[in-house]
């Protein structure tokens, strides 16, 4: 969701015959700990208000797993939360049908490195009879280590949305954070990754005010330009600072411009992604005198965030016949990318497979899957979605659909595939299956 989402699928092709397997991509997200732990902690839930019931304080069942137990400083870790035991159950009398829930959370970190991930799971449950418990269900994400050190993960807060009749929700906030500690990873490498960051100590300010800007993270002793931004541009806006010996420093900047949507710090001459941070949010508050006899009216319009849902989580890809090979072909599973940021900068959507396995250790290299995407856009987006080239996919991976930056991005885009495994003629017989990982960023 932030930083990027990740979601897996997994594709069953069988040689030699017309059926096929179909097995849950799920069944692939092994944690690295053989057995990590299941904590309870206390939650206040709250039903939708068309239930018209109270919040519910009770009690969540849940863990923490990981795909790297023992990261370096740089690498992604993938994250599930598990919600084993919901404190909330089905606030209505009707019973849910199957694949109508999708849930969202946040998972705590702590120790050497600090924050909150964001994680979120398919749209798939179980059938739920009225007023009866939630079934378990996970939720994945993604973060990057930046530093060394023990770092621990906590469940934290999580949303039931519902999709039946109505678009419901049902938010359970942990009651005293943080939960207690599921599962705790050791980062190795040395020193922290570059992680330049900016705050501002002030979010508007009339034309001209000046704004503190304290950055960390630079270079020693680097000279570093504070700028204002309208978009994607950068204003006339300007001043210079000095980090000192820890990469820190604490600047003003007076922002005049009424365009101004928020502030930047870089080294260089130029603005540089390698070297800056940024944008921080900021507006600047028009002061121009009313006329007589007049009220101004004000309104404002709430950013939201960058995430993606998916169909399914299997495709079944066609069978080929022993001796002869060939391409196995299917469809992507459609994923549906919702961009509601409202800022400059666009989306990457990529993905890389890993080997397909079979019987008695004979695989198909990731290599040979193959796909062609397309990419449609919503009616009224302010972005344009680009599709992907044709081609390889492979363990390396390969762009699926993209939209650039500009001075106002966003919008709602549906992205597909037609995916064809070349397999080998004399591939023995039997089920092949392989994992692929979609990252939006």
């Amino acid at each position: 969701m932030g930083s990027g989402t990740r979601r897996r699928r997994r594709w069953t092709a069988l040689l030699g015959t017309a059926a096929l397997a179909v097995t849950a991509g799920g069944a692939f997200a092994c944690p690295a700990n053989a057995d990590p732990q299941q904590v309870d902690f206390a939650t206040h839930c709250v039903p939708p208000p068309i239930a018209g019931i109270p919040p519910i304080d009770g009690t969540t069942t849940a863990k923490i797993t990981v795909d790297k137990a023992a990261p370096k400083v740089g690498d992604t870790v993938t994250v599930t939360y598990t919600v084993v035991k919901p404190a909330a159950s089905n606030p209505v009398d009707i019973a849910l049908p199957a694949d109508i829930m999708t849930p969202t959370g946040k998972v705590t970190l702590g120790g050497a490195q600090n924050g909150d991930l964001t994680v979120a799971g398919p749209k798939k449950n179980d059938p739920v009879p009225g007023k009866g418990a939630f079934p378990s269900f996970s939720m994945t994400g993604t973060f990057t280590v930046t530093a060394p050190g023990a770092i621990t993960l906590s469940p934290g807060d999580y949303n039931i949305h519902t999709s039946y009749l109505l678009e419901l929700d049902t938010p359970c906030t942990v009651s005293t954070p943080p939960a207690p500690v599921s599962e705790t990873i050791t980062a190795t490498g040395g020193g922290q990754t570059d992680n330049r960051a900016i705050s501002l100590a002030a979010a508007s300010g009339k034309p001209g005010d000046s704004v503190t800007v304290t950055g960390s993270n630079f270079a020693p002793g680097a000279a570093v330009t504070l700028a204002g931004r309208a978009g994607a541009a950068q204003t006339a806006d300007k001043a210079t600072v000095t980090a000192n010996a820890q990469g820190s420093f604490s600047g003003s900047l007076a922002v005049s411009d009424k365009a101004t949507t928020g502030v930047v710090a870089y080294e260089g001459s130029a603005w540089s992604d390698d070297k800056g941070a940024g944008p921080a949010a900021y507006v600047v508050i028009d002061d121009t005198p009313l006329p007589a006899d007049s009220q101004q009216l004000n309104s404002s319009v709430k950013a939201g965030t960058l995430s993606m849902t998916q169909a399914g989580d299997t495709v079944e890809l066609a069978a080929v016949d022993y001796g002869k090979g060939g391409f196995s072909r299917g469809s992507l599973q459609t994923v549906t990318v919702k961009d509601f940021r409202g800022g400059p900068a666009g989306w990457s959507l990529t993905g890389k497979v890993t080997d397909f396995t079979g019987p008695a250790g004979a695989k198909i290299d990731a290599a040979k899957l193959g796909w062609t995407p397309v990419c449609l856009t919503k009616t009224g987006s302010p972005s344009t979605c680009r599709a992907g080239s044709p081609g390889s996919v492979g363990s390396a991976g390969a762009t699926l659909a993209s939209t650039p930056n500009g001075t106002l991005t966003g919008g709602e885009f549906t992205v597909d595939a037609r995916l064809s495994l070349n397999v080998p003629a004399f591939t023995p017989p039997g089920s092949y299956s392989g994992v692929l990982t979609l990252t939006l960023t």
